[in-house]
């Protein structure tokens, strides 16, 4: 089968692999004990911590290891929240978060903040004027993801981040996404805390992390935890915190080289889509706020379920939004925050492209799209 759902999730890298057997059978002692084989532990884990705070240029003293992007995004936010810039109960967020930032959320909202959830424009970014009206003297925390994991547009968080400083407001951006795929260093000091996650740039699943300014002095979600200075609780994976780390070496090493396959792979799949454009409506910003790697689209008078299922069948993986939300069967988000009809949510699928994809595979999927909508027409016809 070939695979093109990398936005869901990617495929273990070798060297990471062998890295996570070596560290597991090696270094295999807690960190947090006192003896020797503990010690050889926890200097790993310190190293693999500096590297990666090095990588994306932010303090390693803010750097926190969690079980990945969901936990990292409730665990920034309770620790913002615990040590607020100025006094207030109003937050606000982007319609199109992941499902475990809107989770987190509906707790906040019950506990008795109030939300404020922003929509995209019709290129799938924050109007940044609308942001700035929704902002009161009680907004305390803004949480806005970099890059949607669903049609892959790109946040202008940097100048967010100056909107947000001058108002005193914290920012917590969701970095899954867009982690070892654009260069962060631009912009990673400038927000208040940030998630990212393992399996999607080739790591182990069940890993991540979360970076929080070092000046903010934050509280423990759960008290009496010892591990990662109280962030969470929990034995630290110190083999998939390895494992990680080589994978992000070798992501961040390859994102100039992978950013120009992905528009040209972008742009020969939209190609290829050609005989049947008058269908197709791609959801998507311009050059400079798109990560290439993510196509979102709906074929007109198709279900993205049944566009999904055929293309299964012939052999393609491909999906229908995000997988954390799938099992619910609710419209992507996106298609939300986009303003879509229901009949257009149901139309959504997304394509995403990794490592592996291959030129000809693409063209292959496209064509093989082509003949379902075409066989789809004649179907309906009869």
């Amino acid at each position: 089968m070939k695979y093109f759902d990398y936005a869901a999730t990617t495929p273990l890298d070798p060297e990471a692999a062998e890295v996570y057997l070596k560290v597991a059978t090696e270094y295999f002692g807690n960190a947090s004990s006192l003896h020797d084989i503990g010690g050889q532990s926890a200097a790993l884990l310190e190293n693999c911590r500096e590297e990666l705070a090095n990588l994306v240029g932010v303090d390693k003293t803010g750097l926190f290891f969690t079980s990945g992007g969901s936990e990292g995004n409730f665990l920034a936010i309770e620790a913002l929240l615990s040590s607020p810039k100025k006094a207030g109960n109003h937050i606000i967020a982007g319609m199109a978060e992941h499902s475990s930032i809107h989770g987190t959320l509906n707790r906040l909202k019950e506990a008795g903040y109030e939300i404020t959830l922003l929509p995209l424009d019709s290129n799938g970014l924050i109007n940044l004027e609308q942001l700035e009206k929704s902002m009161k003297s009680e907004t305390i925390l803004m949480i806005l993801q970099h890059v949607n994991s669903e049609i892959g547009t790109i946040q202008p968080i940097g100048e967010i981040a100056k909107v947000c400083k001058d108002n005193n407001i914290h920012l917590h951006s969701d970095f899954v996404q867009s982690f070892g795929k654009i260069d962060l260093k631009p912009i990673a000091s400038l927000v208040s805390s940030f998630s990212f996650s393992g399996h999607k740039i080739y790591g182990p699943k069940g890993i991540g992390g979360v970076y929080v300014n070092p000046q903010i002095n934050w509280q423990p979600f759960f008290p009496g935890s010892s591990h990662e200075k109280g962030f969470r609780p929990g034995t630290v994976n110190v083999p998939a915190i390895a494992a990680m780390t080589v994978a992000a070496q070798k992501i961040t090493g390859r994102i100039q080289t992978e950013n120009s396959k992905d528009r040209l792979l972008r742009k020969t799949f939209i190609d290829t889509l050609a005989p049947i454009k008058e269908k197709v409506k791609i959801y998507q910003g311009d050059e400079g706020s798109q990560l290439a790697s993510i196509i979102g689209l709906g074929i007109s008078g198709i279900e993205g379920q049944w566009m999904m299922l055929e293309a299964n069948r012939l052999g393609f993986a491909l999906s229908t939004g995000s997988a954390c939300q799938l099992g619910m069967q609710s419209p992507a988000k996106v298609t939300l925050a986009l303003g879509l009809t229901t009949e257009e949510a149901k139309e959504f699928i997304r394509i995403s492209f990794g490592h592996s994809t291959r030129m000809e595979d693409v063209i292959e999927l496209g064509e093989s799209m082509v003949k379902i909508v075409n066989e789809f027409k004649a179907v309906s016809v009869i």
